[in-house]
């Protein structure tokens, strides 16, 4: 974090902090959504892209599901302990 103290009031944070934190957030993006490494990319466009990737996310786990409740009626029962297992170690 940045060497700036926060100020009185301890919800604010520092605009170096705020920065701080947007580069951190950028480098969790992968590369098609952090296009930009070289030059200085907006807080603003950086958020932007951390919404559309989570958007995504989102969809990805939607379809997945729907796949998996099109999947499960056609497992016999001895598959279907190994799926639940599989799956509570994935949101693990």
């Amino acid at each position: 974090m940045s060497s700036r103290r926060r100020s009185n009031n301890n919800s604010r944070f520092t605009q170096d902090e705020i920065s701080d934190l947007v580069l951190k957030l950028q480098s969790l993006l992968p590369n098609s959504f952090s296009r930009c490494t070289t030059t200085v990319t907006s807080s603003s466009k950086i958020l932007e892209e951390a919404c559309n990737y989570i958007r995504k996310l989102h969809n990805e786990v939607d379809d997945l599901s729907e796949k998996l409740s099109q999947v499960l009626p056609s497992v016999d029962s001895n598959n279907i302990d190994l799926i639940h297992t599989l799956l509570s170690l994935l949101q693990q």
